[in-house]
């Protein structure tokens, strides 16, 4: 499998995308898995579909994300706001066969002894959040994957389920390559590309190389500026810009 580069929650922000897949080639990176959440909130929908489109061409794995769902679907009146607001506009934005890409990407995909999904393992249509160990307990009993990774929470995590059954997590530092033990099963969250939102502003993602058993979680400095810009240039809500700055 190589070196295989894991994005998350990319919500239409193309500047996060760009310099993301950058470094992901530079370190080494020969195969993708995005984890859901390719659109809503950001300012280029259209151009991160196309982008994600072809590398699934290529032999990437994507999945679908509540986002996703949500623009091919229609949003409900249960959203927040703003959320709202940026699906209904995203949704516009979108041409036919860019809707039908969203509309076809399964919930989970299964690649050997990895799993990707967006939200969790146990109930992937249910869109629950992984926020701590219960629910990594419970995704990691749903599946016989040695390594399921899932988006949707928007913070790195690692979580890990030892074969006597007992679980541990802890919260990466970027950069630090983290041995998988292979009689172990894991479930890791990259945090987001597109929105992160544990205080630092920089693009999250991770990667995984099968061969040596190792993770690493990377941070990635992007054009915060002109992704914000093509928001307001969008008429989306000014919270949505700024929190790109803020990392919240």
């Amino acid at each position: 499998m190589g070196i295989t580069a894991l994005i998350t929650d990319v919500h239409a922000n193309r500047q996060a995308l760009e310099a993301v897949l950058e470094h992901a080639a530079a370190r080494g990176a020969t195969a993708y898995a995005f984890l859901g959440d390719l659109v809503g909130y950001g300012g280029d929908p259209g151009w991160v579909v196309d982008t994600i489109a072809a590398q699934v061409e290529a032999g990437a794995a994507a999945v679908l994300g509540n986002h996703d769902e949500a623009v091919v679907k229609g949003s409900t009146a249960q959203m927040h706001e703003d959320a709202r607001a940026a699906l209904d506009w995203t949704r516009r934005q979108l041409s036919p066969r860019q809707l039908d890409f969203l509309a076809a990407l399964p919930l989970n995909q299964r690649r050997g002894d990895c799993l990707f999904v967006h939200a969790n393992a146990y109930d992937p249509a249910g869109w629950d959040y992984v926020q701590g160990r219960m629910e990594a307990m419970r995704s990691l009993h749903a599946t016989d994957a040695v390594y399921t990774f899932c988006g949707h929470m928007h913070e790195p995590k690692l979580y890990h389920l030892s074969g006597t059954g007992k679980a541990g997590d802890f919260t990466p530092q970027p950069g630090i390559a983290i041995p998988l033990l292979s009689h172990r099963q894991w479930l890791a969250i990259p945090g987001s590309c597109g929105q992160p939102r544990d205080g630092n502003p920089a693009a999250c993602y991770a990667l995984f190389d099968a061969a040596a058993g190792e993770l690493s979680f990377e941070r990635v400095p992007y054009d915060i500026e002109a992704a914000a810009a093509r928001i307001r240039a969008a008429g989306l809500p000014e919270r949505l810009a700024q929190r790109l700055t803020e990392g919240r």
